[in-house]
């Protein structure tokens, strides 16, 4: 069983988000592990990148800290790499087309199953496109995590039927927090993903508080929160490592009192 099943494997996983290279390299390098031994159950590593059109504010603005902080993907790599020694739990990393195609494809993702990196989520490639990397990360056992969101309609059982690692759901528009109604069209999503296919479904986009956490992990196998962790790097910055892990903690205790 692969590192991503695991995650999942009889109860409620916590995903956590983190901008590789925010504030700087030995930041994300000595918090990684730390979050994991809080609790969260998989690790998103964002490669920081100049047009970041999927994420919000929050997250923008960590990527430009981090490039100007001159974090490359070549040392996010070796970063990952490192880290891989103390930690057990899946790396995925979050990224666009652009710096995979710039770095090369199949080097991008040679390089990723060399150092640990378990999956790749590429927000900016429809499911329809996903031929661009999904032949080269099959061949290095890398999984291309797919992503659905409630207007995806009828798509969502073609794109569950053929997703590797996990599903991720996006439990709201754009940037918006979750709201009362999120967990009935998260169910739905969810359910209608069920019908076809065994793939974990985790819900991110709008997830902040331990509150919203259990809710959506209530009508799904887990919830992924980024821009809060985000939030308390900008905030902190060297200093972020006891302020995120207090928090990955409460929303891991969250999560898994959703199973209860």
């Amino acid at each position: 069983m692969g590192r991503i099943s695991k995650a999942f494997e009889n109860k409620k996983a916590f995903i956590a988000f983190v901008t590789g290279g925010d504030p700087d390299i030995s930041t994300t390098e000595a918090l990684i592990p730390q979050m994991a031994a809080a609790g969260a159950d998989l690790i998103e590593i964002g490669i920081p990148f100049s047009d970041p059109i999927a994420e919000g504010a929050v997250i923008q603005a960590a990527d430009a800290r981090a490039l100007q902080a001159g974090t490359t993907t070549d040392q996010l790599f070796d970063m990952v790499r490192r880290v891989r020694k103390k930690v057990d739990i899946p790396l995925v990393f979050m990224t666009y087309m652009n710096p995979i195609y710039t770095y090369g494809t199949e080097r991008f993702v040679g390089q990723c199953a060399a150092c640990g990196i378990d999956g790749i989520i590429v927000p900016d490639v429809p499911f329809e496109e996903q031929a661009e990397v999904s032949g080269a990360c099959a061949a290095a056992g890398v999984a291309v995590i797919s992503m659905v969101a409630p207007a995806s309609g009828e798509r969502i059982s073609m794109i569950a039927r053929q997703a590797k690692g996990f599903l991720c759901c996006a439990a709201s528009c754009g940037t918006q927090e979750v709201h009362s109604g999120s967990a009935a069209a998260v169910k739905e999503m969810v359910d209608r993903a069920k019908e076809v296919s065994d793939i974990p479904c985790a819900v991110g986009y709008g997830i902040a508080t331990p509150q919203q956490a259990r809710a959506m992990a209530a009508v799904s196998d887990g919830a992924i929160a980024g821009s809060a962790i985000v939030k308390l790097i900008a905030q902190h910055k060297k200093n972020c490592i006891g302020p995120v892990c207090r928090y990955v903690k409460e929303m891991k205790a969250a999560v898994a009192a959703a199973a209860v």
